[in-house]
């Protein structure tokens, strides 16, 4: 079965288009702000979402989004509140992709196949649990897989080739390339050094290839789509979120609205060169 990520790459490539991937972090600034910031983001370009659940120890995420969860917490936003969430963005967007970003800890409370059952019954297309490792998500993956989940995995500079043949095997939908060695929000990229390791992991992997960590601005954004077949940006618009989180959504979009114009155009701009 081909997903909603499978048919977005194609319909992408065959336009000479990269994805541009926007992250936000359920239920911040507050929850009845999410889905709307979700449509807003189509708006402004998304061809897919990435949808933070918030969980108490975000290892893998910097100061800024490690802020926005501490206040969806403050909300007491569970994993149930995130997939309403998805659920009611779906009454009115059935084509965007959304793809699920956390960690395994809500996951096994819930239950892998009720989670996989709830995830696919409300819309999700995929799913992201960064600290499940390919090598030790049998069950995990199979339960995904059983309600058409794609399942997508974080590599890295430092990811072995033996790891690159797991993820190829059990992954799906994408791969997400963290660019550099460090946490969501790191400032130093070097695109040399991504260059030659996308080129690397693309000679083992046959999904797409998403880019991102330390992309902040449109000159990172339009090097990266130079190199992947998506972008993916989280702590630039997080930060913006939280620097107006306690204004009106209408401020918060126009402020948002602006980064994304810039990643936007920064990704045409290298598509078309």
């Amino acid at each position: 079965m081909t997903t909603r990520i499978d048919n977005t790459f194609v319909k992408l490539k065959a336009d000479g288009k990269t994805a541009l991937i926007p992250y936000i972090t359920a239920g911040d600034p507050r929850p009845n702000a999410t889905v709307q910031l979700m449509h807003f983001l189509v708006e402004k370009g998304a061809d897919m979402l990435e949808l933070g659940v918030p969980f108490s120890d975000p290892m893998a995420d910097g100061p800024v989004i490690q802020k926005a969860v501490e206040r969806a917490l403050e909300h007491n936003v569970s994993l149930d509140d995130v997939l309403e969430m998805v659920r009611v963005f779906r009454e009115k967007d059935s084509e965007t992709p959304v793809i699920l970003m956390g960690y395994l800890n809500p996951v096994e409370h819930e239950g892998y196949e009720s989670f996989a059952n709830a995830a696919s019954s409300v819309g999700v297309d995929a799913v992201l649990t960064v600290d499940m490792p390919p090598e030790e998500s049998m069950g995990y993956m199979e339960a995904l897989q059983a309600k058409d989940l794609d399942r997508v995995f974080l590599v890295s500079p430092t990811t072995p080739d033996s790891r690159l043949e797991a993820v190829n095997t059990k992954g799906s939908g994408f791969v997400y390339y963290v660019s550099l060695k460090g946490v969501t929000g790191s400032k130093e990229l070097d695109v040399d050094d991504v260059a030659k390791q996308v080129a690397r992991i693309g000679e083992t992997l046959n999904q797409p290839i998403g880019i991102g960590f330390g992309i902040r601005d449109g000159e990172t954004a339009y090097k990266m789509a130079q190199l992947g077949d998506a972008v993916i940006v989280g702590s630039a618009l997080v930060s913006i979120i939280e620097a107006n989180h306690d204004k009106d959504l209408y401020e918060i979009e126009l402020a948002l609205g602006n980064k994304m114009s810039e990643f936007r155009s920064a990704i045409d701009r290298a598509d078309a060169s």
